[in-house]
């Protein structure tokens, strides 16, 4: 074992995660170690607690507790299987030199931690370093069960353009969803705040977001600003809406609370919408039953971002995952119909 040290971050090394950060310096230690030890308390900087997700800077002070050597065992490493390596380079939907897009997947998580296990787009990332040396570096996050576009930077200078990048009012983020019944008014704005309220795991699973409304967020500890855009692109009677939007803040699970707290979940959101098989539109439950899917039926469509290094904007757009295209497929709903940007262009 090691005794307690301080480590500085070097010049280069800042503006990323810190459990990020700590994998470089200490690659044998678990990411379920790291996380541990922050809830602990025993990873600190500058002084305070922090989390695995909290950004460091150049020059800040890590407290770093005593750790096993790195000649202990390690947990063994089976490496990338190749079907995983072929499946995750198939995602790829766009690549240059400062880089690439996927088109994640629903079921696969971006990053490890509690209940992720060892396979997410991290992890995988190794099979998408293809002339570089250094794996890609992720610099934004989608839900486990959301598919889309998802961006990765192939420098690190790259990322640290592009997550500044992703605070721009430029940026433009469109979701496309299919939920329970039909919003009235058809477009609009959801303000209500959100905060987490734990779950009843040992570790807390199953915790979710609670909406708060506006007049409530400054009272409720622990509640967030949060602020969703939608509209109605097409719908199938009063049973189902087909919609698009756009999350101008960036909270935990935002759309899936948001939808749920206006009366219309997402299509196959256990969490937030219920269980229920008997929606005929005006009912609660986030199930259409039939041969409509399950699963959550979220997806990133779009983004629009500056180029980190060229400053040109991409326009990024990812194909509809199989259960969403049946179910498009099922309404007749086609995404030749609407418009890129149902809030620029007008619509309805």
């Amino acid at each position: 074992m090691s005794r307690v040290q301080t480590i500085t971050v070097a010049a280069g090394d800042g503006d990323q995660r810190l459990d990020r950060w700590f994998k470089r310096q200490f690659p044998h230690i678990p990411q379920g170690r790291i996380d541990k030890m922050c809830r602990k308390g025993e990873i600190r900087v500058d002084g305070g607690r922090v989390k695995g997700a909290t950004r460091v800077e150049e020059g800040q002070e890590i407290r770093i507790p005593p750790l096993p050597d790195s000649a202990a065992p390690k947990p063994t490493s089976k490496g990338i299987s190749e079907a995983d390596a072929k499946m995750i380079r198939g995602c790829v939907i766009y690549r240059d030199d400062d880089v690439i897009a996927l088109n994640k997947p629903p079921g696969l998580a971006v990053q490890g931690g509690s209940g992720m296990g060892e396979r997410h787009v991290d992890a995988l990332s190794e099979a998408l370093m293809f002339d570089y040396d250094e794996r890609p570096r992720l610099v934004h996050r989608i839900d486990k069960d959301t598919s889309g576009v998802l961006l990765l930077a192939r420098t690190r200078a790259a990322a640290k353009t592009l997550t500044a990048n992703f605070r721009h009012r430029e940026t433009r983020k469109i979701y496309w969803a299919a939920v329970a019944g039909v919003p009235h008014p058809r477009d609009g704005t959801i303000k209500f705040g959100l905060v987490k309220a734990g779950g009843h795991g040992a570790r807390g699973e199953g915790e979710k977001m609670v909406a708060v409304h506006p007049r409530d967020i400054d009272d409720t500890p622990g509640a967030k600003r949060a602020t969703t855009d939608y509209a109605t692109l097409e719908v199938a009677g009063s049973r189902t809406a087909w919609m698009a939007l756009i999350p101008v803040t960036g909270r935990t699970h935002q759309l899936r609370a948001h939808m749920a707290e206006i009366g219309h979940p997402i299509v196959g959101d256990g969490k937030y919408g219920g269980s229920s098989q008997e929606n005929l539109g005006d009912g609660w439950g986030a199930q259409l039953g039939g041969e409509i899917s399950k699963k959550l039926h979220l997806h990133a469509r779009s983004l629009k971002i500056e180029h980190p290094v060229t400053r040109a904007i991409l326009n990024l757009t990812a194909p509809l995952p199989d259960h969403m295209a049946r179910t498009w497929d099922t309404f007749q709903w086609q995404p030749s119909d609407v418009p890129a940007d149902p809030f620029e262009e007008e619509w309805g």
